[in-house]
């Protein structure tokens, strides 16, 4: 293990690291806050839906634009801009809850802005990890990354929960500030390439970008894949999930369990991938989507929170399998200018319509029931990852490494 973290020798990897997971803990502390300081301050469920809700939208709205100016300005230059202006909007927040009663429009209104911030970070993520890491170790840096995002999910619920009993949630944002400012001076730390002046219009890097998603017949194979999946499987799980959990579980104790475990099986996941290649990456990438419908099937059957939280947790490991080597695959066959552009289309794939699930699956619970809902989406997530896993454009894309790589993301 310790060669296998050799990365984090690298100077600019190591910096990046420590500031971009400590702004996650605060990230994933910060939704817990909001939803007290909403129902504190004696709004309702359908004002907490509305101030959730504009965290999303914007995401969606303002992913592709995101890519494209990450790919034309600099990754760096765009997420220092974009942690700025979210320490500003999470500081605004929490004076504004230690002033006093805060109306929901202004909880709408400042959680949509942190949205539109995320939209803009996230594709210069899927972009820097190229600035950062040497060429023959970006998998690993996917694979630590994740373990980063999973073990935020891990501490941050938990941490919020403490300081929101012992403090506010006014003291909980007002940290998840300090969290971004730490992000901010790691970024400005680190000493990347600057860009060269645009080659063309921002239409024409948009445009580009497009050609390079639709060029690749996997790349947007696999993001159809994953955006269905969040429709018709994933959705209807974290919806219906906690509902089945008060129903038979015993309440939000049990549910944080299975989350907790779907989390702890990223990390594992996510170290046991350090140092380790396959084959055919597109191949295990695909196969780890089968487990995602495991969870869904447990519920279905009303099996106890032990199993569900099992089910969740070799889930977890899914996910972190099949993005961490896909990420590769992408790194190793596309230009590194267009990282950002391309993760945004895959991203805004996702996103919309696993926020047109979680819209629709309460309704459609309602009129056949959740155990049918859940069915469904378990046949569908291993009917489709099986029908993935089988077709040629997956399977013939194997590793490759040094000159072969290089080729390849040169077109």
């Amino acid at each position: 293990m310790p060669g296998r973290l050799a990365l984090f020798g690298v100077r600019d990897f190591r910096v990046f690291y420590l500031g971009y997971a400590t702004s996650l803990v605060g990230s994933a502390m910060a939704p817990i806050a909001f939803v007290f300081a909403v129902l504190g301050r004696g709004g309702s469920a359908t004002d907490l839906g509305y101030v959730l809700a504009a965290g999303v939208v914007p995401q969606v709205l303002f992913l592709i634009g995101g890519g494209v100016l990450a790919d034309r300005l600099g990754r760096r230059k765009v997420m220092v801009g974009t942690d700025i202006g979210r320490m500003i909007v999470q500081a605004t927040v929490a004076a504004l809850l230690f002033a006093g009663p805060v109306p929901v429009w202004a909880f709408v209104v400042l959680n949509a802005l942190r949205g539109t911030g995320e939209a803009f970070f996230s594709p210069a993520l899927g972009g820097l990890r190229a600035d950062i890491a040497p060429a023959d170790r970006l998998h690993d840096a996917n694979a630590l990354l994740s373990v980063a995002e999973a073990g935020s999910r891990v501490i941050g619920p938990g941490l919020a929960g403490t300081l929101i009993v012992v403090l506010s949630p006014a003291a909980v944002i007002a940290a998840d500030a300090g969290t971004f400012a730490v992000s901010v001076i790691a970024l400005s730390l680190l000493r990347v390439p600057a860009m060269g002046r645009p080659a063309q219009t921002a239409w024409g890097d948009l445009a580009e970008g497009w050609a390079a998603f639709r060029e690749h017949t996997w790349v947007w194979l696999t993001t159809v894949q994953w955006a269905l999946l969040n429709l018709i499987t994933y959705a209807p799980y974290l919806l219906l999930g906690p509902v089945l959990a008060r129903q038979y579980l015993g309440g939000s104790r049990p549910w944080g369990l299975v989350l907790g475990a779907q989390a702890a099986g990223s990390v594992v996941m996510g170290l046991l991938l350090v140092g380790r290649r396959a084959a055919r990456p597109l191949l295990v990438s695909a196969a780890g989507l089968l487990a995602v419908p495991l969870p869904c099937v447990l519920l279905a059957l009303r099996a106890p929170a032990a199993g569900v939280a099992a089910a969740a947790f070799v889930a977890g490991a899914g996910i972190t399998l099949s993005g961490t080597f896909w990420s590769s695959a992408m790194q190793q066959r596309i230009a590194p200018a267009l990282y950002s552009r391309i993760t945004a289309f895959n991203m805004t794939g996702a996103f919309t319509l696993g926020s047109a699930g979680l819209a629709v699956g309460g309704p459609v619970a309602a009129a056949v029931g959740a155990t049918h809902v859940l069915a469904f989406a378990a046949i569908w997530g291993v009917a489709s990852g099986i029908t993935v896993c089988c077709l040629p454009v997956i399977r013939r894309v194997r590793w490759l490494d040094g000159p072969a790589a290089e080729r390849a993301a040169a077109g």
